[in-house]
């Protein structure tokens, strides 16, 4: 079965900046080997592609004993396609839907309308999906007192 699909390098990008999402809220620098471990990533295609994320302004790294890497800015002004176009450039559903439209039959194509709605879908979920959406959920602490209170009451705190 044939599938359309994002490439690893997308999935690996989005992976390690939601990783990072994670630890937002504490201000804790990651290395790549922590990040490519626990996104189960390989460390070399990781490096490359922070380094990109790097230059495109989405990431920072810290130096230091306690160095690493940071997001640039707050996760719920990053969205899935800063993190895509930073890594692959230009999302385009079809050759004929792209910036620089590639095609012969241009205009003349049945199919041509399909993907360009195709592609305005794909661009505005991307667009209104932040990083800070898709963020890991904290592992909850269950003793008394931590981030789940399983008392009268059933609240929980966040």
């Amino acid at each position: 079965m044939a599938i359309m699909q994002v490439s690893r390098k997308i999935d690996y990008a989005l992976r390690a900046v939601i990783h990072l999402a994670t630890e937002e809220a504490s201000d804790r620098a990651c290395s790549v080997a922590e990040i490519a471990e626990r996104e189960r990533v390989p460390r070399q295609f990781l490096e490359k592609i922070v380094q990109e994320l790097i230059h495109k302004g989405l990431v920072r790294s810290h130096r230091g004993r306690h160095g690493g890497y940071v997001l640039a800015r707050p996760a719920d002004q990053m969205t899935f396609r800063h993190v895509i176009e930073a890594v692959e450039g230009p999302i385009s559903l079809n050759a004929c839907t792209g910036e620089h439209a590639d095609c012969s039959l241009l205009g003349a194509c049945g199919m041509e309308r399909v993907w360009r709605e195709g592609q305005r879908r794909v661009l505005e979920l991307f667009d209104k999906t932040t990083i800070a959406e898709v963020r890991h959920p904290r592992p909850l602490d269950l003793r008394p007192g931590g981030a789940m209170n399983t008392g009268a009451g059933g609240t929980s705190k966040r």
